[in-house]
């Protein structure tokens, strides 16, 4: 599956259907709300199954957590240390299933060190529980996919990431891993949902939850916040994947059900160049846990696990936050980095259910990470988890919804790939072919790929049709602007920030924002969307206070003066 577009005329046609279901015309099987990749995953799966589906999301596809996670796929080395062998095993089978099947261009190994301290008895200790992690990954079906662990002395260790202290570590133990550009994969989600008949709407927002006289939901009254226009989508069940909004979206149906707390996680970026190291690090702390990740032509730094109780629609990373990271990493590090260095920061929002939630029935599937229960009937509450296992999240979403009909309409998504999977690994040569004729080096032609997989054709043809597409773009040369023109025609993208922010990363992989390429990427989502110049000039302006503003936000050392700072510039929408 290849070439399906989400592009404004894909957006109205599955708000009319939507608004078909509500006026009279057939009802559909599932609703989900929430567009990151929880409800993507739901989206997906439901859709695959042959069930007619919508979904619908106030903001831009993975807006939210899901597009600000630490872009890991992992088994959750600290599951082993509460014996919870069942769920690490699920996970890490999950991994291997994206890595390998599900979306493989996508989806990179990457090393991780875990650096001892005391070369006897932490080596022992670490050792046993990091083959624990390896034999639970080869429980798996198929080949072993990733290498086995090794061990380094110091000296391998300085080999291996010569940036770290002599004195500070007695060695390391390297463990695998993966890495995979969170926001690209709900994207790619959302397409192969469309492909397979989902209804897919972002910035479409629900303001009420119908429900039939005998209290049962049956639909939700949404508002396209690009037209402003009102309209009904009844279904049979309605899904709520909202992550942080959970307990607001229950409301809706005046419900309880689910409790979710927001824990903040902030990541910093800096370039490759600053640190010398052929893998990444995971640092133990004494509030968190602390990953340096390779990613591209950067690191990322973090994270922290810090409740937040301002406004969720505007996690800011604080100075304190940032300081803290920097303060963690620099205690093994040779060479200490400051925030000079720092070219890209976010801040995210975990979905943590609550101990000791009641979910308002007696029906709920619960796992140590995430629950599936129905607060209210017609209405299934899905909450916690995290970006490795949503495709087991999705699922069980679904057949709780189905009930014993899930029995003869069984999950396919653990065998159907998504878009650009298929071809994918062989997808280099037309990649290298492109960039022999336009002239672009070599790491751009796997930038591409890791990108695109087998979409690499559909990038190729466009810079055949347009001219100048082949063109890096300025102020932002790792990607050409036929992945723009790609954003708009394909991925979804109605406002600049889409671009900048989730389609590309250029917004924390660029100094201020990628403010030098903003102009230029906005006159070539203009020509795709046809915007006016005062359309254009609109956003461009939109997207610069918002960069101010954050700037500006992550100089205070508090929550409260972060968002207060951040709130003054930008006008919010409702949630």
């Amino acid at each position: 599956m290849t070439g399906y577009r989400m592009d404004p005329a894909s957006r109205r046609d599955a708000i009319e259907a939507l608004s078909e279901s509500g006026a009279g015309g057939d009802e559909l099987d599932i609703l989900v709300i929430g567009g990151g990749v929880t409800g993507a995953g739901v989206a997906m799966d439901a859709a695959s199954r042959g069930l007619t589906t919508g979904i619908v999301e106030a903001q831009d596809w993975a807006s939210g957590t899901s597009s600000r996670s630490s872009k890991l796929l992992h088994g959750g080395l600290r599951y082993l240390q509460m014996l919870d062998f069942k769920l690490v095993h699920e996970a890490l089978t999950e991994r291997d299933l994206l890595l390998t099947k599900l979306v493989p261009h996508l989806v990179r190994p990457v090393p991780f060190l875990y650096p001892l301290k005391t070369p006897v008895l932490e080596r022992a200790y670490v050792g046993a529980g990091i083959m624990l992690y390896d034999l639970l990954a080869m429980l798996g079906p198929g080949r072993r996919r990733l290498p086995w662990h090794r061990h380094f002395s110091r000296k391998g260790l300085r080999k291996r990431f010569p940036s770290l202290r002599r004195d500070a570590l007695a060695g390391a133990i390297q463990y695998w891993d993966a890495s995979v550009d969170d926001a690209r994969l709900v994207t790619t989600l959302m397409r192969s949902a469309a492909g397979h008949g989902a209804h897919a709407a972002s910035r479409v927002q629900v303001t009420e939850l119908v429900q039939n006289e005998a209290g049962a939901v049956v639909g939700a009254n949404l508002i396209d916040l690009e037209s402003g226009r009102h309209f009904t989508a009844r279904a049979k069940k309605v899904i709520s994947a909202t992550g942080v909004w959970t307990e607001e979206t229950q409301q809706l149906a005046g419900a309880g059900g689910l409790r979710v707390l927001a824990s903040k996680g902030i990541h910093i970026v800096v370039p490759r160049d600053r640190l010398s190291g052929k893998s990444g690090l995971i640092l133990q702390t004494e509030k968190s846990v602390l990953f340096v990740i390779p990613w591209s032509r950067y690191w990322l730094i973090g994270t922290t696990d810090t409740p937040w109780n301002e406004d969720r629609r505007l996690p800011v990373p604080t100075s304190t936050d940032i300081d803290y990271v920097i303060a963690e990493a620099n205690k093994v590090l040779e060479q200490p980095i400051s925030r000079a260095d720092v070219v890209g920061t976010w801040a995210g929002l975990r979905p943590l259910l609550q101990p000791g939630t009641k979910v308002g029935t007696a029906s709920a599937k619960v796992s140590r990470e995430h629950t599936v229960a129905s607060p209210t009937p017609g209405l299934v509450s899905i909450a916690g988890g995290k970006l490795t296992t949503y495709r087991v999240m999705a699922e069980d979403a679904v057949d709780f919804a189905l009930g014993s009909a899930a029995k003869t309409t069984p999950s396919v998504t653990a065998t159907t790939p998504l878009v650009g999977a298929v071809g994918s690994r062989v997808a280099i040569e037309t990649a290298r072919a492109l960039a022999r004729k336009h002239g672009l080096a070599p790491a751009v032609a796997k930038h591409l790929v890791h990108r695109y997989g087998a979409e690499i054709n559909v990038i190729a043809a466009i810079c055949d049709e347009v001219a100048g597409a082949a063109v890096p773009v300025a102020g932002a040369p790792a990607y050409i602007r036929a992945e723009i023109i790609f954003a708009a025609r394909y991925e979804g993208a109605l406002h600049l920030d889409d671009v900048m922010e989730r389609r590309t990363r250029m917004s924390y992989e660029f100094a201020e924002h990628a403010g030098r390429a903003a102009e230029e990427v906005a006159e070539i989502v203009a020509a795709e969307l046809g915007w006016s110049p005062e359309q254009m000039a609109q956003e461009l302006a939109a997207y610069r206070a918002n960069a101010a503003a954050y700037d500006l936000a992550t100089h205070e050392a508090t929550d409260a003066a972060a968002v207060a700072r951040y709130a003054e510039a930008v006008p919010l929408a409702q949630p």
